[in-house]
This record gives structure tokens, C-alpha cells and sequence, in this order.
């Protein structure tokens, strides 16, 4: 299985432990609610001045490239003062996911509660050093959806597969209750431009505010559900304090001997010595969370918050609608609103994966068979470059592959959706997701200005149609005009092999 696609508009296009006691206390159950009184904090009422100034409102920014994305995420576990809720789809073990995980232990260790929520699709043999890390009296960790079978995940696909194939694709941090983090990364290496082989180009967006009291009541509301169950419930044995001290010392000495590229202390003190000036231009404008109920997991049928929230938007749209998605499978229905779009005189824009590019050939192969219809429709349409791509330029790995994992749409260039929503049907009628909507002129065109790096020649390939109706791929080499007649890059198995996966009835579940 994918990562749980995003498709909020599939269906508007269609339808660590150096200070743990001896004796640790033992863990509150039952509902546990975000922290309530966020203006207690240090940053907490920072905010609430600036909030006060802003009646209504809630302050945003976005967050371009990965490196400052991590750099963000230490900079919220270290400054934590209560509570850090934290709430990922995937968290790789590698240099990243150790470093993130350690921090969450020092604010822990300060005595900062710690709620860890992650999907069980990337955990499998993980189950021991997670326990372990439960074992702090500061930290409770829960698997959303998990499956029944630790051993011997087939089994479950066989026989529960109406359950197991729903995953919790949410990817959220929130700090003190005070500020909110949101959107399309998860964690691990590629996502935050640290991975030697592959990186990827994505998108997260910042909150402040109400909206952040939102984003919270988002997370109490899967954190309490019976689809998130207690670590320690899933592991034959007790894992306590010997456990515990045995895995934040083991994480810390491959911290010490892991090859992550960037001076993170460094990042991270800019960072947080630059917070004065990050809050002065945060944009303040109304905002909402849109996001999937995780009752769906259970009852077999979403309730389609999302689709109808952006189905809403979309009627209303007068001019444009730009679109960023990793996965796009817009099916016929979505190449219909497209037709309908550019006959009312609306512009349609579309960034997506090129093959080369995409981490997941199904995905391309549900895409692809649309590429014909949506530019006989009336879409512009690009397909990112594998190389040199959006993100080489500042990576240390020059040869590194490029992909996209953005989950974005601006509408009119007035308001903004960012967040774990890809257009496929995963997205739409599967996996839980969230994302937050944002009405401003001036956040919408920071993200316009991102998309349009999207879409450069350096960054991706403007796909159309020539005289004959063929497909052809076009950009610009050195000032000089350079077309495709096939997918640029690939080889003849990767293009046989999504032709292959192309005639499976499998559409749904892309």
C-alpha cells in the first residue's frame, strides 16, 4: 500500500530519557484533552496579543522547503512549556525520525506531555522500540487502525481488509495549544531534503490563533476514538524505565554516528532567534480545518466533509483554480468539471508527478490514462522534472532524484487549501485526511509564487498536444526548445509496466 492519498478535489474535480525517575507514574486514560490554557505560555501569549490585535482571524505561513520544515518541527518540540501533540501518517526510522523523536523526549524529560498518534502502515517490526519509548511517564503513543496481526500483516489484508485499508494519512504538530503545524510532509529524509537518493518537493503551512484551537479539538477527536490504541496494548510484554533509558540511549548514539546533512543546532537557533520576525509577518485572515471524520474506518463510508467544503468553493470560482497534487487521478468525472471550468472562461492549472518522478508507479498509471482527456478539456498541464528538479539546488546531493509530494490548491488567487489531501480517489473515499482553508489574497499569492516555481522549464515539463493529437513534452535546455514524445526519462519497462497496472480494475483504490 501508498501513502493515503489525499482527494478533496477528486471529488470537487469529480465528485530519550537522561531525567526519567525510578518509579514512573502511571498514565491518566480515558479522554485527554489538548492543553486548555495556551495564553499561560510564553509563546502562548505572544500570540494571544497579536490575536488580539486581529479579531476573527487566525495568523498563517507557510514553510517552502524541507530542510527549515525539520528545523521547524525541533524548534516547536523545544519550545514546548506543556504539551506537544503529534500526529503523522508515516515516521521513518532514519536520521530525521531519530532526531525528532529524541527531541520529543528532552521536552518529555522538561516535564512537556508528549501525544504521539501515527498510522500503523510503516511500523511493522518497530513495535518494541515504540513501547519503549511509551515507557515515559510524559509520553503516550497510540496506532491508528492497527493491524491485528504484528507478524504477518498479509493475513489481515486477507481477511480484514474492509478495516485495514482505511489509513489515517493526517500529517499535524500543534504546541502548547499556541501554534499549529500542518500539511503534506511526513517524517523522514526525503521530506526534508536530507536524503541522498531522493527528495521531495512539498508544502507545509503554519497557524496561529483560533485556528490552532481547532486543528486541537481535530486531534482529541482521533487521539479518543477506539481506531488509536494504546502502543502498550498491542505488545505481549511490559516495557518500563530499563527499556526506555536502553532505547533513548541507543537513538542517541545513531544520531551521533547518522550522516544528516545540514548544522541542525545552527538551523534551529536562527530559527528561534527569528521568531519576532516570523510572527510580525504572519498573514492574519479567517481560516478553517477541513478535514475527514475517522469514524469512516468503522462504519465503511466517509462522511465527505472535505469533498463538500471544496465542492462549495469550487462553484463559486470565477477565474482560476491552481492546483498542486503528488497524486492526481481526477477519473471522468473531474475531467468533466475541468471541461466545465474552461467552457464558463476559468483557467485549470495542474502540477503533478511525471513517471520518472513518482514514488508510485500505480498512482501514475490511474493519471496517466487522463492526460489525453484533461487537455482536450482545457487544462494546462505539467509533470515534474525527476532531474535537476525543484529541491537539488539545495540539498547536499547535486545527483539527488526529485519528486513532488505537495497538496495544495489556490482558488481565484483569493483563498487556499494546504494539507494531506492528494485528488485520487484514496484520498476522497478512503483514507482520512486534513488540511487547512485559508481566505487571503496575500497567503494565496506567497503560494502562487511557490506553484509557479513548480511549473518553471528548470522544474517541470508543460505537457500538450501537437497537431496530431499526440502527447508531447515540452522544455526549455540551455534557452533552447527540447520536446518528448514519451515520458522524458523513462525507460520501456517503466512505461510497459504502468501501461500494465493502467488495465486493472483498481482505479478505486488508487
Amino acid at each position: 500500500m501508498r501513502r493515503a492519498c489525499p482527494c478533496f478535489l477528486l471529488f470537487v474535480l469529480p465528485g530519550l530519557v537522561s531525567c526519567v525517575g525510578d518509579e514512573a507514574p502511571v498514565k491518566s486514560s480515558g479522554h485527554m484533552a489538548a492543553h486548555a490554557d495556551h495564553e499561560t505560555t510564553t509563546i502562548g501569549q505572544r500570540l494571544a496579543d497579536l490575536a488580539a490585535a486581529n479579531p476573527g482571524r487566525s495568523g498563517f505561513a507557510i514553510i517552502r522547503y524541507g530542510r527549515p520544515a525539520l528545523a521547524a518541527r525541533v524548534a516547536l518540540a523545544d519550545l514546548a512549556e506543556h504539551s506537544l501533540d503529534v500526529q503523522y501518517y508515516i515516521w521513518e526510522a532514519d536520521a530525521t525520525g531519530r532526531i525528532l523523536a529524541e527531541r520529543l523526549v528532552r521536552a518529555a524529560d522538561r516535564g512537556v506531555r508528549v501525544r504521539i498518534l501515527v498510522d500503523d502502515i510503516n511500523l511493522s517490526g518497530r513495535d518494541a522500540r515504540v513501547a519503549s519509548l511509551d515507557a515515559h511517564p510524559n509520553i503516550e503513543i497510540r496506532i491508528f487502525n492497527p493491524f491485528g496481526s504484528r507478524r504477518f500483516r498479509a493475513l489481515d489484508f486477507a481477511f480484514d481488509l474492509a478495516r485495514v485499508n482505511h489509513r489515517m494519512h493526517n500529517k499535524m504538530m500543534i504546541m502548547d495549544n499556541a501554534l499549529t503545524l500542518v500539511g503534506g510532509r511526513n517524517v523522514g529524509a526525503h521530506y526534508f531534503q536530507a536524503d541522498s537518493q531522493s527528495n521531495f518537493r512539498d508544502l507545509d503551512i503554519v497557524g496561529a490563533g483560533s485556528i490552532v484551537r481547532d486543528t486541537a479539538a481535530v486531534f482529541d477527536r482521533f487521539w479518543d476514538g477506539s481506531w488509536s490504541v494504546p502502543v502498550a496494548q498491542l505488545v505481549k510484554k511490559s516495557f518500563g524505565r530499563e527499556q526506555l533509558v536502553a532505547a533513548v540511549a541507543d537513538i542517541r548514539r545513531q544520531i551521533e554516528a547518522d550522516d544528516y546533512p545540514f548544522p541542525l543546532e545552527i538551523d534551529t537557533a536562527e530559527l528561534l532567534d527569528d521568531l519576532g520576525n516570523i510572527f510580525d509577518n504572519l498573514v492574519w485572515a479567517p481560516g478553517q480545518v477541513v478535514w475527514e471524520d475517522p469514524t469512516s474506518i468503522y462504519e465503511g463510508v466517509k462522511s465527505g466533509r472535505m469533498n463538500e467544503a471544496l465542492l462549495e468553493r469550487l462553484e463559486t470560482l470565477e477565474s482560476e483554480l491552481l492546483i498542486e497534487s503528488a497524486y492526481f487521478v481526477p477519473r471522468e468525472s473531474g475531467v468533466a468539471v475541468v471541461r466545465s471550468l474552461a467552457e464558463r472562461g476559468t483557467r485549470v492549472r495542474v502540477l503533478t508527478n511525471s513517471l520518472v518522478a513518482n514514488d508510485v508507479l500505480a498512482a501514475h498509471a490511474g493519471y496517466s490514462k487522463y492526460r489525453k482527456p484533461l487537455l482536450e478539456a482545457g487544462a494546462e498541464l505539467y509533470e515534474l522534472r525527476p532531474y535537476p528538479g525543484p529541491v537539488d539546488q539545495k540539498i547536499v546531493s547535486a545527483k539527488s532524484k526529485s519528486g513532488l509530494h505537495t497538496k495544495a490548491i489556490v482558488f481565484d488567487r483569493k483563498d487556499v487549501f494546504i494539507g494531506s489531501f492528494n485528488l485520487d480517489p484514496r484520498s476522497s473515499m478512503i483514507n482520512t485526511e486534513a488540511g487547512l482553508y485559508v481566505e487571503s489574497p496575500a497567503l494565496a499569492r506567497q503560494v502562487v509564487d511557490y506553484m509557479d516555481e513548480g511549473v518553471s522549464p528548470h522544474n517541470a515539463f508543460r505537457v500538450l498536444l501537437d497537431d496530431n493529437e499526440a502527447l508531447r513534452w515540452v522544455i526549455e535546455v540551455a534557452g533552447a526548445h527540447v520536446e518528448y514524445d514519451r515520458d522524458p526519462n523513462s525507460s520501456w519497462y517503466q512505461r510497459w509496466l504502468a501501461g500494465a497496472i493502467r488495465s486493472l480494475p483498481i482505479e478505486d483504490q488508487l
